[in-house]
């Protein structure tokens, strides 16, 4: 009788195992896609230049920050 709890609790417990091996390989796939959409996004952003104005809080000064990609901007 003992023996067949065992193989029950084993059975039960390689089952679990499969499921958690399971969702992680489902986990990492997604991560996979993700990080694939990010690069697309990266890369058309840095095609072409970006600029951001920040107004300084303390003394209102406005400064502007040029991000330039891999190309030549145009005018």
């Amino acid at each position: 009788m003992a023996k067949k709890e065992e193989t029950a609790t084993g059975d039960k417990l390689a089952a679990e195992v499969a499921r958690i091996a399971q969702r992680i390989d489902m986990l990492d796939d997604r991560l996979d896609n993700i990080d694939s959409i990010v690069t697309v996004v990266a890369e058309r952003v840095m095609q072409q230049p970006i600029t951001f104005s920040i107004t300084c809080s303390k003394c209102g000064q406005r400064m502007e920050v040029a991000l330039i990609g891999k190309e030549k901007p145009t005018r």
